[in-house]
């Protein structure tokens, strides 16, 4: 399934560093024709009787209704599946819940806080697992960042887009899918905050491949500065509440305001992959301004879950 000669059947989505960009650009240019496709009505149920399993250890609002009705208009059955529906963390292991879903199941999604733990679910599994969201990536977020900025700006390589924020696992999957298609980034982050060291070497060397540039800077200002995007996210994610205050404090330069989007260019789009803590990273008066593409960019997790279900199961 998909564009051209890229087969990704049965393979796992975990993180962008492991996708070439030409499968990278195959799943974008599904998910616009899906999108195309639903527009239209024109039916697309690539997945007729497959099944899909969705375990939520974070809760979620726009990854849970999008892969479900993903799953459900390619023809296919989901699965909701928290911590309280399975063993999981609860004396079975992740290998031995990984072999039986496999029986059972044609795909699992996890939405979870540990990174390793997709890892090892995606090492005993005999079906494709896809990474939802862990703590330290979240890969398909970013997938429909780029199907966004593909549909406002016609390209992705050579734009420069400014991430302003705490360096967290959005950031570490914008490292990672700018480097693959070839978009320079600049990441704005106080110290103590920084993307991950290894997930910056591992994009650099990512991004040498296709001439993108990646700087990691402390001064919004100077990451902002002739963007084509401009994104951040919230500075205190599901399991930081305690470092809130603090959090707040340290990254309160960091705001997406008119002063700094005026150092963008004059077209430039916002991006924000949601819930905005408004007020915080980013003022009403740029999330609801005409310049923000942010429910775009929620819409296109549907169309792009769409394609990573359809090529990978």
């Amino acid at each position: 399934m998909g564009p051209g000669k890229i087969d990704l059947k049965g393979r796992d989505l975990i993180c962008l560093h492991d996708f070439t960009p030409a499968e990278i650009a195959a799943i974008l240019e599904l998910a616009g024709d899906l999108k195309v496709k639903q527009k239209k009505k024109i039916p697309h149920a690539f997945l007729p009787g497959r099944t899909l399993g969705m375990i939520f250890q974070k809760a979620s609002t726009r990854t849970r209704v999008s892969f479900e009705v993903a799953m459900y208009q390619l023809g296919g059955y989901s699965l909701f599946l928290s911590t309280n529906d399975l063993q999981l963390g609860r004396g079975e292991t992740i290998q031995d819940t990984a072999r039986v879903l496999s029986r059972y199941l044609d795909g699992i999604m996890i939405r979870t806080y540990k990174h390793t733990d997709v890892e090892e679910l995606a090492k005993y599994a005999d079906i494709p697992v896809i990474n939802g969201l862990t703590d330290l990536q979240h890969p398909c977020q970013v997938l429909a960042d780029l199907q966004t900025v593909i549909e406002r700006k016609g390209r992705l390589k050579g734009l420069k887009m400014a991430y302003v924020g705490d360096g967290n696992n959005v950031c570490h999957s914008l490292l990672f899918g700018c480097a693959k298609v070839g978009m320079n980034i600049s990441v704005a982050s106080p110290d103590g905050y920084k993307p991950d060291e290894e997930v910056v070497r591992l994009a650099k060397e990512d991004a040498a491949a296709t001439g993108a540039r990646i700087d990691i800077v402390t001064d919004p200002v100077e990451a902002a500065t002739g963007a084509d995007v401009v994104v951040t996210d919230v500075w205190a994610s599901m399991g930081q509440e305690v470092e809130r205050d603090r959090r707040i404090r340290v990254l309160a330069p960091y705001q997406v305001n008119p002063e700094l989007v005026r150092r963008a260019k004059p077209d430039y789009i916002f991006l924000h992959c949601l819930p905005a803590h408004r007020g915080e990273e980013v003022v009403d008066e740029i999330i609801d301004g005409t310049h923000s593409v942010v429910w775009d960019e929620a819409e296109n997790r549907l169309h792009v879950q769409k394609a990573i279900l359809a090529m990978l199961l």
